[in-house]
């Protein structure tokens, strides 16, 4: 599917009360990282439940032009890995599609060989800025051959013969820069440091020391954690079931929320403490939700949850708690639509710098929705109206943002009037299978 055919846009209508059990796809952060560490790592990687969007299937081309050898047998992905430090220079450019976590990590990954690589990307990919994961690279003695203005897509980067490992202060919550940095680290010989002040999602640390990797972690009594990774170690392939992604099940649990008499059980949703900042939210605003069946899958915790219709009302939302739910704000804003009174959200610079400027998306698809609203530089916050009674009736521009085009259809469903999305087609980067499930619950979206 390439992102400039023609435009497919949707519209989700009021519906009736939702129900029924659903599972969501694979974890995306998950699955990026089950095909570069098992790429990467010695003898036979074997993983079910991945992702199988767009996003991450890019990452595991990236890693068979490298060398890896990775087939699909019946519902397995299995991995035959090349070995650290034994990636080889890709004869072509790396098109890592809509991806930017898959890109960013990569180029971390294969910025420490002494080998050339070409990244290149789609109309939203090459607009976003890939300097923060440079400068920590260019320390490490990675040269950027070359690059597009603002140090963006398409680029090429050539290894040092012999990287330095560095110690490095992340300057903003970012687990793609952590990681990035890290994996870097395993090719450079020495211990490379990471300090991350403010905890982010932490599947790059569980995962490289589930493959082998000398890595350690420590937290001091300010919060301030120090990553340590050893360079040049063996990574051994691994055995991974990839538990549900949370941010994927925020759309069909915002769903249930918001359609009045609807009751739902979403299976198998990772609970990794670094991604429930939305169910912690949505808590706080009075939301139905039960946590049922808790249990660990592959080191990560993992429940059902069983969502029922709400009436919501409106909440602050702290700037710290943003690392642990940044890619949900959009349905979150949605949400908060339908909310009682007045929800601040806090502390989302990230925002600017997703697939799209996610915080002026959200804020233009409220406005065209008639949701009060006021977006600050590094804020939003929305003035409710329960019950949706005057919502909807715009069209949202997406921006190639499948997170913008899912959130807005989650509010057609609630709202008095028919909301559309000018493009539906960018969902299969993350989500396939988000029309089928939505309408399989009794959602109207066509």
């Amino acid at each position: 599917m390439s992102h400039s055919a023609l435009p497919q846009p949707a519209t989700a209508h009021r519906s009736e009360a939702l129900t029924g059990r659903v599972r969501v796809p694979g974890d995306k952060s998950i699955s990026h990282r089950s095909f570069m560490f098992g790429g990467l790592a010695s003898g036979e990687t074997r993983i079910t439940g991945l992702l199988e969007g767009e996003d991450v299937m890019r990452t595991g081309e990236a890693m068979k032009a490298m060398g890896a050898r990775i087939e699909r047998n019946g519902a397995e992905w299995v991995i035959q890995g090349t070995g650290n430090g034994c990636l080889l220079q890709p004869e072509a450019p790396l098109d890592f599609g809509n991806a930017g976590t898959g890109s960013r990590l990569t180029m971390g990954l294969v910025g420490t060989y002494d080998m050339e690589t070409t990244f290149i990307g789609d109309a939203s990919l090459s607009k976003r800025p890939m300097a923060r994961v440079l400068d920590p690279l260019r320390e490490m003695g990675v040269q950027v051959v070359s690059a597009a203005p603002g140090d963006r897509m398409p680029l090429t980067l050539r290894g040092p013969k012999h990287a330095a490992p560095i110690t490095y202060r992340v300057p903003m919550p970012s687990a793609q820069v952590k990681s990035a940095v890290l994996l870097a680290g395993l090719n450079t010989a020495g211990i490379t440091t990471v300090l991350e002040p403010v905890m982010t999602r932490d599947h790059t640390e569980k995962m490289l020391r589930g493959f082998g990797a000398a890595i350690e972690v420590e937290t001091d009594a300010a919060g301030l954690r120090t990553i340590r990774i050893e360079g040049e170690g063996k990574l051994t392939g691994q055995v991974i079931a990839v538990p549900g992604d949370p941010s994927s099940a925020a759309f069909p649990l915002v769903a249930a929320l918001l359609v009045p008499g609807s009751d739902i059980t979403i299976d198998n949703v990772l609970m990794n403490p670094t991604r429930t900042g939305l169910i912690l939210t949505l808590q706080e605003m009075g939301a139905d939700i039960t946590l049922l069946n808790p249990r660990n899958a592959g080191g990560e915790d993992v429940v059902d949850l069983r969502v029922r219709a709400s009436d919501l009302r409106g909440v602050t939302v702290p700037p710290e708690r943003a690392p642990s739910m940044i890619d949900e704000y959009p349905v979150l804003a949605v949400a908060a639509s339908f909310a009682e009174g007045i929800t601040v959200m806090e502390g989302l610079d990230e925002l600017r710098v997703k697939e799209s400027d996610r915080l002026a998306a959200v804020a233009a698809g409220l406005k065209a929705n008639n949701v009060d609203c006021t977006e600050g530089e590094a804020s939003l916050s929305v003035t409710g109206c329960p019950g949706g009674m005057g919502l909807g009736g715009g069209t949202v521009e997406t921006h190639l943002d499948h997170r913008i085009a899912m959130a807005f259809l989650v509010m057609g469903l609630a709202a008095s009037k028919p909301v559309t999305v000018d493009d539906r087609a960018m969902i299969a980067t993350s989500f396939p299978e988000f029309m089928d499930l939505m309408t399989g619950l009794g959602a109207v979206i066509e």
